[in-house]
């Protein structure tokens, strides 16, 4: 009999080996990015000190339009660049999250590029 993948649990081991290499700190924290069916999500977070610098995420009342598509993952990208400028981060390191760099994902890495940040 035939078993079926859990991509859910392959998508963790890749993150594992991800998180293994890149690490956030306050010079250039990490941008980790979350990705489900209907939204998406982006923390930039200091890892030495455990903290969450800026979020965003398409579930935010103020966030306009669907959030399970590329648009939306673009605009979150700017938003989320905005809000990292105005706190005094230029530069991040990307985190995919295990998932494949395409799509929705480099999407909002492009969009986070155009409002400012150095990826």
């Amino acid at each position: 009999m035939i078993s079926k993948t859990d991509k859910n649990k392959q998508r963790l081991k890749r993150r594992a080996r991800i998180r293994a290499k890149i690490s956030g700190t306050a010079e250039r924290p990490r941008l980790s990015v979350y990705r489900s069916n209907k939204n998406i999500t982006a923390q930039i977070i200091d890892d030495i000190a455990g903290v969450t610098l800026v979020s965003a995420t398409t579930l935010e009342a103020s966030f306009e339009g669907q959030g399970g598509n590329r648009e939306a993952a673009k605009k979150l990208g700017k938003i989320l660049a905005e809000r990292a400028l105005e706190k005094g981060i230029k530069t991040v390191v990307f985190d995919r999250g295990g998932y494949i760099y395409h799509g929705r994902v480099s999407e909002l890495a492009e969009g986070a590029r155009e409002g400012g940040l150095v990826l």
